[in-house]
């Protein structure tokens, strides 16, 4: 069972790897994916109020049966950072706070239809590894503007770096920060558990962490 003391200890921890790579500026998101109703719980206890999943349906369980105060009074803010179906986004929409994982102009449109002005990310493929989400970064640019057409507010970009090595996800990191200056937007979402240095050190804003909060994920 997941104390809010226990992950209070680890989200020191993590402050600690961060302000070595002068990352005290950065925002964390709590992923709870895999996690029960109680992560969100410690990890609001623990002062943690950005929380992210990858699932609708887990979501929309944790949002419904986790007693919190809206997040206008200090509950949590909802981050959905997984590959997002359309037929998905109209159960979520009024529960979402950033959707980090705009990938494609149909995704777009009906965030658009289903939550107007909502503020979004466009995840971007840096690594060109397919199945995993994001959009190629020659697309990146076309689909800001798309959203930003559509009325979205388009704050920043969002990628996921590839398996391997921390310092493997460098270039891809690094591609994604010139991208987002060329465009002149101002969040960076990149750095899981495993690769926060990196992320820092090529300009991340805001990280998204799970096993380094919460443990090992259940089977």
């Amino acid at each position: 069972m997941l104390e809010a003391a226990e992950v209070a200890e680890r989200l020191s921890a993590l402050r600690e790897r961060l302000a070595r790579v002068g990352g005290d500026h950065v925002q964390v998101v709590a992923v709870t994916k895999g996690f029960g109703p109680e992560a969100v719980a410690a990890a609001t206890g623990a002062g943690l109020s950005d929380l992210g999943e990858n699932y609708a349906q887990e979501l929309l369980s944790k949002a419904a049966t986790t007693p919190a105060p809206p997040a206008e009074d200090g509950g949590p803010r909802w981050h959905f950072i997984g590959r997002l179906q359309r037929n998905k986004i109209r159960k979520i929409a009024g529960v979402v706070h950033l959707w980090q994982s705009v990938d494609r102009p149909e995704v777009a449109e009906e965030i658009a239809r289903r939550a107007p002005g909502a503020r979004v990310l466009v995840q971007v493929d840096v690594a060109r590894t397919g199945g995993r989400g994001g959009c190629l970064p020659e697309d990146t640019e076309s689909l800001v503007a798309r959203g930003r057409q559509a009325g979205l507010a388009v704050a920043g970009l969002m990628a996921v770096g590839p398996p391997g090595p921390p310092e493997d996800a460098r270039p891809g990191f690094r591609l994604l920060a010139a991208q987002a200056r060329e465009l002149g937007l101002g969040e960076l979402s990149m750095g899981m558990s495993a690769d926060i240095e990196v992320a820092v050190e090529e300009g991340a804003t805001m990280i998204r962490v799970g096993t380094a909060l919460f443990g090992p994920r259940p089977a």
